[in-house]
């Protein structure tokens, strides 16, 4: 049997063995001979275990060293800092987020989307929820010892959703004693604490090997009002802007009453309180001001988190058996509680938008009313944003973890293979509770008649000749801070009836039985022809069930269905590895790997995808290396069988004759005349009916997204080609440059508002007109439906560069490692008319164009520094007013072919922050390490389209100085 290696690929394969080896990518280098059965390992994106660590797609390769010298506290933050990543999927920025997904860290690569990306722990699925999202911080950070980022398509290895890349986590075995460790973080603000304690301790000898890690982490909140960033609807610039405010405050207003006192406008003037007088007396009213800090508006980014708070507490369990000397036993189990906190402002209540009615005219409460004198007595409407009770919703989700496999070795002849056999098993249990909802039943009895009972000093509902029971009065005009006995202060037996608790449970299970075989077939003149082959049987098994006041829409929370179903899926894949030619002139090494899937759905049918991928080393120090791979990704539980629910959907109406491409499309204007009676003063309306002051605003009513039981799976095909280079003339230098593109054709396209308008009045589809409706009055969207749908594709492409070098002297050993990622196309087009332009995200809004990390280590006997830089380059975005803020409008009257008219787009810069550790090795065995993330307290600049965020700033970006202690003590 021919065997091939080399020096410093078994160096680097034993830095992935020890975990010694830095952040860097797996590079080509010089050969050597005679290794042993025990240098065969298995790289991320191939089963077969193989002498050589190079392979045909680029690895990225992040050690437990590198681990411990970041200050990042998570998986999840630790790998959204990888330069290949793109924008946080969902994002602790936007506390917003709402539904089973909320309170987990999802990884995207490439900006394809989180349900793009594979997420593996020891080369075997991580738990999905209903919506195929893997929730990376399902697992302690103390129980990883390395993990390797596959940045290359894998659907022939792996299955569905491997298309953006793969990530894979192994996860620390062949521990001997106690490591404890202690962590404290927190930001130079005073706030966003960080505290993880773990332990992880072992027992191992020539046959059994036992793992335990045990942690405990928590992050504290940090408040919007405590960054300038976030404490405005705007940021601080514009503090005073109307897009701050509110006129739904927590002040109470009547809405709309004609002929009321100082009101000249015949739809109707707005009313507030007086400050501290009887909210009964009509003449204790005066007309809303909604100019800021007057108290008639609110500022609802007082009451929001910027990041939430989240607690995880995990165990999990390594234990490896040796039955004989060719047959193992392997066992993981994992188990991990995550309990998030999310809180936004107390819920805007506006009567006429919400289904209550006015308050009635025979309501003790109205002012204008039967009972206290007015001349005209009326119902009136009202507005009344709930403050004493904001929306807070916790979300508990627990996730169990079961692997059990035989697995082994055997010759035949001098042939080596490799077997496994096992059965998988994850189960995540969700369950969440949210407050500060109204029951809008009640709220219309409570605003309904009502008087007050002189013999009970009361105010009860209904007349004095027909009361109603069970039933509790309320008066919405009281304002916040008042000691109104029919308030909502301080008011137990109003805000329980007014107030329901809302519990949503949800619960999903993957089983997967699995076996593979690996090893040699023939030799070639290049080596050892090597296979891999293997079956699986999975099935994944969901559901989501929203309150049932939540799913009749009874309460103010977004209304949402039931979500429930599974599928099953067949699978057997064959790899195979072909070394062609080795040690010749012009030809160290040539050798292609080819690998092909078969996977038969039960929901859609059967799918094949293949990939082929080549080595060739022209010479010892230089690799030259490419794949071209086939991918899918099925459409999950929630795509087929997911409920409709109602959401407040950020969106840009193309109508609106300000900021929509209405203002200089003739074309568009006139498209919108055919809907809107006003089309040329028409202006899109946000919450409070008032019109919107940025591009993008909330809808004031909800739409409507759901699902479609006829989607099939999205196909893809990636390529890359790449350099490595490891030259003989300076040691420990390895360089390595990797050009990708990622094609996704027929595409599950979250559906968007936004997208439905653009494609229905500025590509003219006339299909997409019919998926909503405008009032007849004001011209505004008023119900709209979007679901999932296969439509258009995504294509990405752009380059890796990694570099890496080492540096042993008489002062020290020196360490660098330089990433970037340069992103040189980014577009889609969500529609299948071919003649509608590909739209580009590239540099706009969170499409970084690259993103890059320099890291440099010094470590000198028992002490180290390392120090990180972290670049994101500038972006664009829409400009919030060119009429009233020109300075932040850099390109105004941009005319491009994706969309029609001219937008004005502003231009913000790059950002780079700094990450600092020094640490010393003290004499009983222990370590202290002390270190800042964003050492200088860099900010990102104002981005008012809020990416990943619901903030004027983008969700990614730190949001100060987070400094650091950490401890470590062996045993």
């Amino acid at each position: 049997m021919q065997t091939r290696s080399s020096t410093l690929g078994q160096a680097i394969r034993y830095a992935l063995v020890s975990s010694t080896v830095g952040m860097t990518a797996l590079p080509a280098l010089a050969q050597d001979s005679n290794p042993t059965t025990l240098d065969r390992i298995e790289i991320t994106g191939s089963r077969i275990r193989q002498v050589d660590v190079e392979t045909a797609q680029p690895v990225f390769a992040i050690s437990r060293t590198d681990i411990e010298q970041q200050g990042f506290s998570s998986v999840a933050d630790i790998l959204q800092n990888v330069t290949a990543m793109g924008s946080p999927a969902i994002s602790r920025a936007n506390a917003l987020t709402a539904g089973e997904n909320a309170g987990g860290t999802y990884i995207d690569m490439r900006n394809l989307g989180a349900q793009r990306t594979l997420v593996l722990v020891n080369g075997k699925r991580l738990g999905i929820s209903t919506s195929g999202y893997q929730d990376v911080s399902s697992l302690p950070v103390s129980a990883v010892e390395r993990i390797e980022v596959l940045k290359d398509g894998a659907s022939a290895i792996y299955g569905s959703d491997a298309m953006a890349g793969v990530i894979n986590i192994i996860t620390r075995t062949n521990v001997s004693g106690v490591t404890a460790n202690v962590y404290h973080g927190q930001y130079s603000q005073g706030d966003g604490a960080r505290d993880r304690f773990d332990v992880v301790t072992g027992w191992s000898n020539d046959r059994i090997s036992l793992t335990l890690s045990a942690e405990h982490s928590e992050e504290k909140e940090v408040w919007a009002k405590d960054r300038w960033f976030s404490a405005y609807g705007i940021s601080d610039r514009h503090p005073a802007d109307s897009s701050n405010w509110t006129t739904i405050s927590q002040f109470g207003q009547i809405t709309g009453l004609i002929g009321g006192p100082g009101c000249k406008d015949v739809k109707g003037c707005n009313y507030s309180l007086d400050r501290g007088k009887d909210p009964t007396n009509p003449a204790n009213y005066h007309l809303t001001d909604a100019t800021p800090f007057t108290g008639d508006v609110s500022n609802a980014n007082e009451q929001m988190h910027v990041n939430y708070p989240v607690k995880r507490d995990s165990v999990y369990f390594d234990g490896r058996f040796k039955i004989t000397d060719n047959i193992n036993f392997k066992t993981e189990l994992g188990y991990n509680e995550r309990t998030s906190r999310r809180q936004i402002a107390g819920y805007p209540l506006q009567s006429s938008t919400a289904g209550v009615g006015p308050m009635s005219v025979d309501s003790y409460f109205n002012p204008f009313g039967n009972q206290h004198g007015y001349a005209t007595p009326t119902a009136v409407a009202w507005n009344r944003r709930a403050w004493e009770v904001p929306r807070v919703t916790t979300s508990e989700l627990k996730t169990y973890r079961a692997v059990a496999s035989f697995d082994g070795s055997f010759d035949l002849g001098e042939r080596y293979f490799d077997w496994e056999v096992g059965y998988q098993y994850n189960r995540n249990e969700l369950e969440s509770v949210a407050t500060g909802n109204l029951h809008k039943g009640r709220v219309a009895a409570a605003v309904g008649p009502s008087f007050y009972n002189a013999a009970t000093g009361k105010v009860e509902c209904g007349t004095p000749g027909a009361p109603v029971a069970n039933c509790t009065p309320w008066n919405p005009l009281a304002p916040y801070g008042s000691t109104d006995p029919n308030g909502l202060s301080a008011n137990a037996t109003l805000l329980d009836w007014l107030f329901p608790t809302e519990i949503t449970k949800g619960k999903t299970t993957s089983k997967n039985f699995f076996a593979n075989i690996a090893g040699s077939i023939v030799t070639l003149p290049g080596g050892d022809m090597g296979f891999a082959f293997g079956v699986e049987s999975r099935q994944e098994a969901g559901e989501y069930r929203p309150d049932p006041l939540a799913q009749t829409g009874a309460t103010t929370n977004l209304a949402a269905g039931p979500t429930g179903g599974d599928y099953r899926v067949n699978e057997a894949y064959l790899e195979l590895n072909l070394p062609v030619l080795s040690d010749l002139p012009g030809a160290r090494e040539l050798s292609f790997n080819a690998a092909t899937r078969y996977s038969d759905y039960d929901t859609f049918g059967d799918t094949l995808n293949s990939k082929f991928g080549f080595k060739w080393k022209p010479l010892d120090q230089l690799l030259v290396r490419g794949t071209w791979a086939e991918g899918f990704r099925a459409p999950t539980i929630n795509d087929l069988y997911g409920g409709g629910s109602e959401t407040f959907a950020q969106f840009s109406d193309p109508c609106d004759t300000q900021f929509g491409s209405s203002r200089t499309s003739q074309e568009v204007r006139l498209r919108c005349a055919r809907d809107i009676a006003n089309a040329d003063t028409f202006r899109q309306l946000k919450q409070g009916m008032t019109p919107v002051t940025t591009a993008t605003d909330a809808t004031p009513v909800p739409f409507v997204s759901g699902s479609d039981p006829t989607l099939t799976p999205e196909t893809s095909v990636s390529k890359t080609l790449g350099l490595v280079w490891s030259p003989s003339f300076i040691s420990n230098l390895n360089v390595s440059l990797d050009w990708w593109k990622i094609r996704i054709e027929n595409t599950i396209v979250a559906d968007s508002p936004t997208q439905i308008l653009i494609d229905c009045y500025e590509q003219d589809i006339a299909s997409r007109c019919e998926r909503f409706t405008r009032d007849p009055n004001s011209g505004i969207v008023n119900t709209l439906k979007f679901a999932n749908r296969n439509s258009g594709f995504m294509q990405t492409e752009g380059y890796d560069l990694d570099v890496s070098y080492r540096l042993d002297t008489s002062y020290g050993k020196f360490s660098s490692s330089w990433a970037t990622t340069y992103v040189s196309e980014n577009i889609y087009r969500s529609t299948n008319n071919s003649k509608t332009v590909p739209t580009p995200t590239n540099g706009i809004g969170s499409g970084f164009r690259i993103r890059s990390n320099l890291s440099l280590g010094w470590d000198l006997e028992n002490f180290g520094v390392s120090w990180t830089t972290r670049y994101y380059s500038g972006v664009k975005e829409q400009c919030p007013s060119i009429k009233l803020y020109p300075e932040e409008c850099s390109d105004p009257g941009v005319v491009a072919p994706w969309y029609a008219g001219a937008r004005n787009y502003n231009e913000r810069g790059a950002v780079t922050f700094h990450d600092v550790q020094v640490r010393y090795k003290l004499p009983w065995d222990a370590t202290v390490s002390v270190g800042a993330n964003n050492v200088f307290e860099k900010y990102g600049p104002v981005m008012y389209s809020k990416p990943n965020s619901a903030f004027s700033y983008y969700g990614g970006y730190d949001i100060g100085r987070l400094v650091y202690m950490k401890y470590q003590q062996r045993f």
